[in-house]
């Protein structure tokens, strides 16, 4: 390899330099935004309350009242997340549709970087790299420019190397660790990192130190002068028009500003609509690479405290049905059934029961470990048996939702795939003991590959469909139609 060879900066570069600019900010965006829906850290996946490690709001759980994780939440602003104004599911669609955009580009850089003699403007060839590295950060805090390097100096060469090869996948492992679906199938990988809370935090301080590396670099751009600098990255070459450059650049700057400024306007004024447009081409991945993972948990450990999402039912039915032990509940099954069923809790008792002690995951972020116990769904499709042109269950409840009116009452969907997974059960039993009310009672749904908004609480009827696109708002529940989350799969 000639070492005097002249590495510059390739349109290649230049290219994936500003898609790589696009994506990381939407990521810090929506990341932001997500965090803002359980904004606490844990390294325990208990998640107990005040045995957080760093918190970033100011409000405190009462004690004298019954409370849920719907009062931790923090709303971001529209300035710093994506789109801002406690929109997690739209949070959630932007930061994988974003994911995708940065692992596409990441990859083809990479490739290319291999495949030229590029990757020694990253790859250090020499140890003598880590003196001239502490030469270069010595300059700095003397407020003295490096001697350049080729085409970077030493203390950038390594800060673009750890960014490149060692921070960005750990941000993919961390992330993909924090994957209900991937947890549940594998319980054990996400205890490399000490399990999915730690995942959760580590993947805080990378994003922090992302966001600490761009603050740097751009003050960088600005120290080496920020004319002669834009002519490298948008022309290839210092000795280029430097007027060009700038305006090229700084269109582009613009560019991704006002894409920002759009996604965030349009998210918030037309969120059904978004919500759709970042589906497509992400939704059906995420169903391929996570929705087929059977759960195969089975923990000793259970959690002191179990955090409560959603409020109990306050219509007369439900209150009058609690307040005789449920004694007069059923579950109604019907549809595309060859039989249909109308069964007690009795009835539920009496059949085939499961146990099964595992890692509740919210889509929040916290999560804590509990025992379930119950009847496998599959039991019950057995008994109703399904004509052949079934393809989803949808899982009616008492649930009014009485905290947002005017959207009815709560329901989810879910396929038969799932239906029939080992774990998937109706769970009347947590910890040893009947099934709470604030915890679903009489029967809650349990699908352990997936986030807990799909495992409804307080059911009261199953209905077999073909399609879903005409209950509710045709999203596949509650959830779906009115707070924008994903219509069928909650693996990741």
């Amino acid at each position: 390899m000639d070492d005097t060879l002249q590495l510059g900066f390739p349109l290649w570069v230049r290219l994936t330099h500003f898609f790589n600019f696009l994506f990381i900010t939407l990521l810090i965006r929506s990341g932001i935004e997500i965090i803002g829906a359980h904004p606490k850290f844990y390294w325990s996946d208990d998640t107990l309350p005040g045995s957080e490690w760093f918190r970033l709001t100011k409000k405190r759980i009462p004690k004298d009242q019954l409370w849920t994780s719907e009062d931790e939440i923090e709303p971001m602003s529209r300035w710093t997340a994506l789109p801002g104004e406690n929109n997690l599911g739209l949070g959630r669609h932007w930061h994988f549709w974003a994911v995708n955009g940065w692992l596409l580009a990441g990859l083809i850089y990479v490739i290319l970087l291999f495949t030229t003699p590029q990757w020694r403007r990253l790859v250090p060839t020499s140890w003598d790299i880590f003196p001239a590295a502490w030469q270069a950060v010595v300059a700095y805090f003397n407020f003295r420019l490096p001697p350049e390097g080729n085409p970077f100096n030493a203390i950038q060469q390594l800060t673009y190397c750890f960014i490149i090869f060692i921070l960005s996948p750990f941000q993919i492992i961390t992330g993909i660790m924090m994957s209900p679906a991937l947890g549940a199938r594998f319980p054990r990988f996400p205890r490399i990192f000490g399990g999915r809370q730690a995942a959760r935090s580590l993947h805080f301080i990378g994003l922090i130190i992302f966001s600490g590396f761009i603050i740097v670099h751009i003050s960088l751009i600005i120290a080496h002068g920020f004319e002669r600098e834009m002519a490298k990255i948008v022309l290839g070459d210092e000795a280029s028009s430097q007027a060009l450059a700038m305006i090229i650049g700084l269109a582009a700057i613009a560019a991704v500003i006002a894409f920002h400024f759009w996604g965030t306007w349009y998210s918030l004024v037309s969120p059904s609509q978004v919500k759709r447009l970042l589906e497509i081409g992400v939704d059906p991945l995420r169903r391929l690479l996570f929705h087929h993972w059977h759960s195969r948990q089975e923990y000793r450990h259970i959690s002191a405290y179990a955090r409560i999402n959603g409020r109990p039912p306050r219509n007369k039915v439900y209150e009058r049905l609690a307040a005789g032990n449920f004694k007069d509940w059923r579950l109604e099954v019907s549809g595309l059934v060859g039989k249909n069923l109308s069964l007690s809790l009795s009835d539920l008792c009496q059949m085939r029961r499961q146990t099964q002690t595992t890692l509740h995951c919210c889509i929040q972020g916290w999560s804590y470990f509990a025992q379930w116990a119950g009847v496998p769904v599959s039991s019950i499709m057995d008994l109703c048996r399904p004509l052949p042109n079934a393809r989803f269950l949808v899982f009616h409840t008492l649930d009014e939702k009485w905290e947002r009116p005017g959207h009815g009452y709560y329901y989810e969907v879910i396929d038969l795939e799932l239906a029939v997974q080992p774990q998937t059960i109706l769970a009347y039993e947590m910890n040893g003991r009947p099934l709470p009310i604030p915890y679903g009672a009489p029967v809650r749904l349990r699908v352990e590959n997936q986030l807990g908004y799909k495992m409804a609480k307080w059911i009261n009827r199953i209905n077999v469909v073909d399609s879903f696109k005409d209950i509710g708002k045709g999203q596949g529940g509650w959830r779906d139609d009115v707070l924008h989350y994903y219509p069928l799969d909650a693996g990741l």
